[in-house]
């Protein structure tokens, strides 16, 4: 492999002519090439370059370029969000943010997590999907050199009633997808929600995030190392292919149900099987890399394929690269150079690695996993080399297909779109909750329906067991609360740490509460943690929005930045990962509801502190709490007078207490409540505790009875048959 710096002359053929043309033929000459740039963004590019840009050349800078990659109408609003703390390990900026967890016999272990969207492939391919989303962000996570430990997700759905209808389709097939895919590399789904809404008809969201543990002593950073010069870049992974070519200009589109079938293309083919062994053939190279005291530069090929890793992984480093395509193992002949370079074909990863160490990491994959015999042209293999010059270069044959300035190839781009100012959708956003079902309260006004069924729960307040009972939640043996709790916790092997993990996030129905809706998601996400035993660490988002370019679109985008920061700050807790999803609307305009979905990552130094959703017993005194009594929670948890707890934010008071009244039937128990007080509007917890606990905005409401009964103003309500009826909406969809 030749790696010197010299310059190469770049092949002249075949041009993506940008110069000779007005914009109007560019423009449909760009639209023919599928070259998803602006005329503006290519007239750039070939100023930059002084020439026309060769058609690898343009593929390479429409990746790097979308929205998906770039970030360049969202990042200089996304750095006003709160991102430092003493417990960050890692900020925004890497392939996984990391937060301290915690110390245990000399070594402090850290939670690495990442949070990413796969809306456009989900509705286009529901399987393929959201299956190649898991996969994303597990090797997200892989690449910073942890033991990958759980996964989480948030679906929002169209309408589903119609059992024939794409949407139902849609909304079954993503879960069949997340299952297969976790189910087959062996990571539990801890964690997650699910909403539906006539807004999400034609734009389904799935927001996926991943976890893993790491010693901080051994984390792995996704840039080239100092010092790199000459090292090897080693690609590893499944054979390259023509699948997920484009796929991130794509994500950074709107979405035409004419295109439907040509838009399949740019979604990549998930291989579980192989990224299982992928997975512990990886672990086995860190062994072997802290055996011998190596640092090296590791990274998830996901958008813009190997040239967006490679270019990424050495310009976050100060370097550039040479990469021969010629030494890419193909799935197939005769793919061509921009497919070999820019398309993102599942299941890769690529090392830095300093040349002594090569042959051996080459040998753990191809020889001690055999990756050659479990998948058709897999494998580990030296592609190129970092170079000192900053220069990116590609080159198949005996042609120079690339060579450009590899910091305009991966620097930062940015779009001032205008906006209306959101300060008007400010309006009061403290968390919302309702406190006894309205259903509830109209069948306490009829005196006929005292003993029957009498809440009509839907699909998006009911049990949503139907749902993730295809998830395996327990595979690794380390999960201490299961997905069906407000929060998903899992114990440290080894030693008493654990960390708890939780979305919120449920779009108001109304347009124009972009604010509302992001504040509460990072407040349901905090106290879902918090009614855990937890102390919340840190958050994550994925922020789900229309069209940039339409201002009441891309108000709604700010509005919901300045809410996150708002949250955030009044919660003390940084932003440590993310993802921005723009474009989510139809060809015909019609936007999806604003979406910010926020993860929030907790943290206990003694799993036995953990608080599961379950009534304990009866006589404990019920209290309901605003966000305020946060910290009286934490302190009764940490002390162990705090029983059980739900939250009721996007809840209501029967369905909280019928959660812990479940929980209480698990451990076999017959619990129930009677409720004697008032709760506040705006309440975010129910809470079991003893007589002594209090706190601010903590009000007394009743108690836990020796019965599964709800018994509100003398009136009973047996919660076996409410039970019954909040697992029917979503039974009916996932049977």
């Amino acid at each position: 492999m030749q790696t010197s710096t010299r310059r190469h002359r770049t092949r002249r053929l075949p041009d993506f002519v940008v110069l000779e043309r007005d914009d109007e033929e560019l423009d449909a000459a760009a639209r023919d090439a599928g070259v998803a740039l602006r005329v503006d963004e290519l007239r750039r590019v070939a100023q930059a370059l002084g020439r026309n840009p060769t058609i690898v050349e343009a593929h390479a800078f429409a990746a790097q370029w979308s929205e998906h990659c770039s970030y360049k109408s969202s990042r200089h609003h996304l750095r006003r969000l709160p991102t430092k703390g003493p417990q960050v390990v890692i900020g925004p900026g890497e392939d996984a943010g990391i937060v301290r967890l915690g110390e245990h016999d000399g070594e402090q272990y850290a939670i690495v997590v990442a949070h990413e969207s796969h809306n456009h492939p989900s509705q286009v391919v529901p399987f393929e999907g959201a299956a190649t989303g898991v996969g994303g962000i597990v090797r997200d996570v892989l690449c910073m050199g942890a033991a990958v430990v759980a996964v989480a997700d948030a679906l929002r759905f169209g309408s589903v009633e119609d059992a024939n209808s794409h949407q139902r389709y849609v909304a079954t097939s993503v879960v069949d997808g997340i299952a297969a895919y976790g189910n087959a590399i062996g990571v539990p789904n801890i964690a997650g929600d699910a909403y539906f809404d006539e807004g999400f008809n034609e734009n389904c969201l799935v927001n996926v995030i991943a976890l893993g543990i790491v010693k901080e002593n051994e984390i792995i950073h996704s840039k080239a190392p100092a010092n790199s010069d000459g090292w090897d870049i080693v690609l590893v992974g499944k054979a390259t292919d023509a699948s997920g070519f484009g796929g991130a200009a794509f994500a950074s589109l709107t979405l035409d149900a004419a295109d439907a079938e040509a838009n399949k293309g740019a979604v990549q083919v998930p291989d579980p099987f192989l990224k299982n062994v992928i997975m512990r053939a990886t672990y086995r190279v860190f062994e072997y890399l802290r055996e011998r005291n190596i640092t090296a530069g590791f990274k998830d090929l996901g958008a813009g394929g190997i040239m967006g890793c490679t270019a990424e992984l050495c310009a976050a480093g100060g370097f550039g690269a040479i990469i021969d395509l010629d030494d890419v193992s193909t799935a197939q002949a005769n793919l061509p150079p921009a497919v070999i370079a820019v398309g993102e074909t599942q299941e890769r990863l690529t090392w830095v690695l300093p040349p002594e160490a090569t042959a051996d990491v080459v040998r753990i994959y191809n020889e001690e996993f055999a990756l050659p015999e479990i998948a058709r042209g897999a494998g580990a293999v030296v592609i190129g080399a970092v170079q000192k010059e900053k220069r990116y270069v590609l080159r198949s044959g005996s042609e120079i297909v690339m060579d450009v300035d590899i910091d305009f190839l991966t620097g930062d781009i940015k779009d001032e779109l205008p906006f209306d100012e959101p300060a008007l959708m400010q309006e009061e956003h403290a968390p919302a909750s309702s406190a006894i079902s309205i259903a509830l309260r109209q069948a306490q006004g009829d005196k006929g329906q005292s003993q029957r069924n009498t809440v009509p729960f839907d699909l998006n307040n009911c049990s949503t067991e139907p749902l993730y009972k295809q998830y395996d939640a327990v595979v690794r043996g380390a999960t201490v609360l299961p997905r069906n709790n407000d929060a998903g916790v899992m114990i440290v092997p080894g030693t008493p740490l654990a960390f708890a993990v939780a979305v919120g996030g449920k779009p108001e129905k109304s347009a124009g509460l972009a604010f509302q809706s992001a504040y509460n998601a990072v407040a349901e996400a905090v106290c879902k943690v918090v009614a855990v035993g937890a102390e919340p660490l840190a958050l994550t988002d994925c922020l789900n929005f229309g069209n940039p370019r339409k201002e009441d679109h891309y108000k709604e985008f700010v509005a919901a930045i300045d809410a996150l920061k708002e949250a955030a700050e009044s919660f003390n807790l940084p932003f440590v990962s993310g993802n921005v999803s723009f474009y989510n609307e139809s060809a015909q305009g019609n936007p999806i509801p604003a979406s910010a979905i926020v993860a929030c990552v907790g943290g206990l130094s003694d799993v036995s502190k953990v608080v599961s959703p379950a009534f304990k017993q009866a006589g404990s005194t019920l209290y309901a709490a605003t966000v305020d009594a946060i910290p009286a929670l934490r302190e009764a948890a940490s002390s162990g007078t705090l029983r059980s707890c739900a939250v009721l934010l996007h809840s209501d008071l029967t369905t909280a207490v019928i959660k812990l009244s479940e929980g209480a039937k698990r451990a076999g128990l017959q619990l129930g409540a009677r409720i004697e007080g008032d709760v506040q509007d705006n309440a975010a917890f129910l809470i079991e505790a003893n007589a002594d606990f209090n706190g601010p905005a903590v009000r007394a409401i009743g108690r836990t009875i020796d019965c599964a009964s709800l018994v509100i103003s003398d009136r009973e309500y047996a919660l076996e048959p409410l039970l019954h009826q909040w697992t029917i909406p979503l039974r009916e969809v996932y049977g």
